[in-house]
């Protein structure tokens, strides 16, 4: 069964008060900004989070170089117990020759279940130091990605936070509406059923 409230904030009658006013246009200026806003949010930051993240991953290419090397010390028996996530790897002697050059010899980060003998992939920095390696496209991505949708969510949330405040303070202006009303009709109602 439908009833004829639909709207009724919208149009004239005796019902409607000014907080029901702003109540209705607050809920089409948050439903827009919800809408269309978060996600432009989202995407604005994400724009900018994905130029940052190529930006640092094109200087942390040009700083680090990357050798294929033999690993040459011996890797421990057991792992430390670490909780967390993410690949373990440990430190361990490593040994390649670049075209043209002696043989280099250093202790690099190398994957576990890494043996002596195996040929693994490694990072300097200039001054020879073992780095992880710059970050991939996907790393990149997943940067972007993750900024663009905590930005667009955050941002839904404030809104909604917003909102329900909003909604709060409405309707105690409503009551207070309703009281004044009261006290200036009530006395009527009672006078006539007397």
């Amino acid at each position: 069964m439908r009833t004829g409230l639909r709207g009724w904030r919208w149009r004239h009658n005796p019902l409607r008060r000014r907080s029901d006013v702003v109540e209705a246009w607050t809920v089409l200026v948050v439903a827009v900004l919800v809408l269309i806003g978060a996600p432009l949010a989202g995407a604005l930051v994400g724009r900018w989070a994905h130029a940052d993240a190529v930006a640092v991953a094109a200087e942390q290419r040009a700083e680090r170089h990357h050798v294929r090397a033999e690993v040459v010390g011996r890797p421990p028996d057991t792992l430390p117990t670490a909780e967390g996530v993410g690949e373990h790897r440990y430190r361990v002697a490593v040994r390649w020759t670049e075209p043209g050059e002696a043989p280099h010899r250093a202790t690099a980060l190398v994957p576990a279940g890494t043996h002596r003998g195996d040929m693994v992939d490694v990072w300097f920095d200039a001054r020879g130091r073992s780095v992880p390696p710059p970050p991939d496209g996907t790393a990149v991505w997943q940067h972007t990605l993750t900024l663009g949708v905590a930005t667009a969510g955050g941002t839904a949330a404030t809104l909604l936070l917003g909102h329900t405040v909003l909604r709060r303070v409405a309707l105690r202006h409503r009551l207070a509406e309703w009281d004044r009303e009261w006290a200036r009709t009530g006395p009527e109602w009672s006078r006539r059923s007397a």
